[in-house]
């Protein structure tokens, strides 16, 4: 089965038949309807003037008397006029359903056990089209006074019937193989016609790929082709940006990974330096310095390293239910020296209690760097705010501080890999620039989102909303 939907996998193939179909069934469906209309009104049309011409014969023979003397010359004669007329024969039964008179002199005297006749025997009206024999046949009733005397049966040649629709089976024919041949013709045109933007926009595409053009699709033959050409230009603006970000970011962690290098470099050159005599003192504070140096690089290598793991599409998440306000109290008391050496009070409030299905490593890792980074970056005597709320279906964290603050022209690039908005004090502290960018990848593993408002010198407020029950992505 997936081999035949294959075979029409291309849309010029698609629109081809899908044409093809909707312009022949709907044709061929009429002509067989046209054609039974024709036959059926041919058979009605006889039908009708038979039933006339058997209701004067009835008249006559009751005025006559016919049943109690069918040896009536006149009567017979006329009887074998209306058959010659006909091209068939006149049938005139009792009511017990004895021939007493045929035109064609070979049933006379014997009972007749028809459908039609012992239908008409009770006082109706019946009529029978025999295909094969090519036959039309009426049978009515004699009435008189609601009492039925006996039949008269028309039996007429319908060899012209069938005659007239040989001929129109053999037009029809010829008309549908006409329409036939048309109708492929413009599947044909209208298939082409179709898939001719689509092949333009591949080729344009092609092109790009190969270098040639602005960098932008532009294929305006149709509306579709528009939108396409726009969406492709928007994707392809998007992945520019996405390539000079990269390269960006590979350049700054060049820079970053290798500036503590340098100063191991020359802070060990400068030891090596060193002649005799020198204190002991100088060279605890050259190692000390060297020490620092690289606990700074392991530090971007480890941020380096968590934001790979999270930037993964398949990262692993360990799953399960966190107390949230049981998390949260140990994530400051973890930061609560820091806090202390900072002159910074840590205040906690919760709302309730709050259970959230996540992954505790890596949630905790987001919380713990806003927590510290609302105790680095701000002034003795100050303090960072964490509340905890829920309803029925978030939870809300909200990391308020009275710090330095951000500039607005920075909110919107704060998450971006490396960045600093004030990058004097961020060295100052021994910041890597990931912090952030970790912290909202964290955050979107589990669905969740972060913002952030600030006013410069006042402070900063980061508001945390993820789902209280993990939502797990389809394979």
């Amino acid at each position: 089965m997936n081999k035949i939907f294959q075979k029409f996998h291309s849309l010029r193939k698609r629109s081809f038949f899908a044409i093809l179909f909707v312009g022949l069934v709907p044709s061929f469906i009429l002509t067989i309807l046209s054609y039974q209309f024709l036959r059926d009104r041919l058979i009605s049309s006889d039908v009708t003037d038979m039933a006339t011409q058997a209701a004067l014969i009835s008249d006559e023979l009751i005025s006559s008397d016919y049943f109690s003397n069918p040896d009536q010359e006149a009567i017979n004669l006329e009887l074998s006029s209306v058959g010659n007329v006909y091209s068939g024969r006149v049938m005139i039964l009792d009511n017990t359903l004895m021939v007493i008179k045929d035109t064609y002199d070979m049933y006379e005297g014997r009972t007749m056990v028809w459908e039609n006749a012992i239908i008409s025997a009770y006082g109706d009206t019946t009529s029978d089209y025999d295909e094969e024999n090519r036959t039309l046949t009426v049978a009515i009733p004699v009435m008189v006074e609601e009492e039925v005397k006996g039949i008269v049966i028309i039996t007429e040649s319908a060899e012209y019937i069938e005659t007239i629709l040989e001929y129109y089976r053999s037009f029809g024919i010829l008309v549908f193989i006409i329409i036939l041949i048309l109708i492929v013709a413009l599947a044909i045109a209208l298939s082409y016609f179709t898939a001719r933007p689509l092949i333009h926009v591949k080729k344009a595409i092609d092109n790009l790929s190969k270098g040639f053009g602005d960098g932008t699709l532009n294929v305006d033959e149709v509306a579709e082709t528009v939108d396409i050409s726009e969406a492709f230009n928007r994707y392809n603006s998007q992945m520019k940006l996405l390539d000079d970000s990269r390269q960006e970011f590979v350049s700054n962690v060049s820079h970053e990974l290798k500036t503590p290098l340098t100063s191991v470099k020359v802070l060990a050159e400068s030891i090596t330096s060193m002649g005799d005599g020198v204190p002991v003192e100088m060279y605890q504070e050259f190692m000390t310095d060297i020490v620092s140096e690289i606990d700074r690089e392991t530090k971007i290598v480890n941020d380096l390293l968590s934001l790979v793991k999270m930037d993964k599409t398949d990262a692993t998440m360990d799953v399960s239910p966190v107390n949230m306000n049981e998390l949260i109290e140990i994530i400051m008391r973890r930061l609560k020296p820091i806090a202390e050496k900072q002159q910074i009070e840590l205040v906690m409030e919760s709302f309730r209690p709050v259970t959230v299905e996540m992954d505790e490593v890596k949630f905790s890792l987001a919380l713990s760097n806003l927590i510290e980074n609302g105790i680095k970056y701000n002034e003795p005597g100050g303090y960072v705010h964490v509340s905890l709320n829920a309803d029925h279906k978030y939870c809300y964290i909200r990391v308020e501080d009275s710090g330095l603050g951000i500039p607005e022209d920075s909110l919107d690039h704060i998450f971006e890999r490396f960045y600093r908005a004030d990058k004097s004090h961020s060295r100052e502290i021994g910041g890597t620039g990931l912090g952030l960018a970790i912290t909202q990848n964290a955050i979107r593993m589990h669905h969740g989102e972060i913002k952030v408002a600030s006013t410069l010198g006042e402070g900063t407020t980061f508001d945390v909303r993820v789902p209280l029950s993990y939502i797990k992505e389809e394979a």
